[in-house]
């Protein structure tokens, strides 16, 4: 059970952004004003911490999280869509007329039982944040 999907849409602005700027990851903001937002960023735009946990991947791209984030949602199934708007953020989508945004729900228990941990890593993917160097 994963933790993390995507829709059709998220799907293809993935790889649009990945067409016009190569490989791509997530990192789920902090953010105050528009509440947290999905940032599709480029290899080397930011800085991950030793304390950032991998959700997931969504099209081939890591999805990382703070570790506090990954705590707090441990118990929510995120999945990743796309809409008309711009975040006004520092993701590669932004000005493109579309954006990210994350759809949340509680996980059953069910669910809960079969899913990997929060923040452990995905089967043939490197645990840690130096892997986006």
């Amino acid at each position: 059970m994963s933790r993390l999907t995507a829709t059709p849409a998220a799907t293809a602005l993935i790889e649009r952004l990945r067409a016009r700027h190569g490989e791509v990851f997530f990192y789920l903001s902090h953010g105050c004003c528009d509440g947290t937002t999905p940032l599709c960023l480029a290899p080397g735009e930011m800085t991950l911490s030793p304390t950032d946990r991998r959700w997931g991947t969504v099209a081939d791209a890591a999805f990382w999280l703070s570790a506090g984030q990954a705590e707090y949602l441990a118990s929510i199934a995120l999945t990743l869509d796309a809409q008309a708007g711009n975040n006004g953020a520092f993701s590669l989508e932004d000005g493109s007329g579309e954006r990210f945004v994350l759809q949340q729900r509680l996980m059953t228990d069910e669910e809960l039982a079969a899913a990997t941990a929060p923040g452990a890593p995905d089967a043939g993917m490197p645990a840690g944040p130096a892997s986006l160097g």
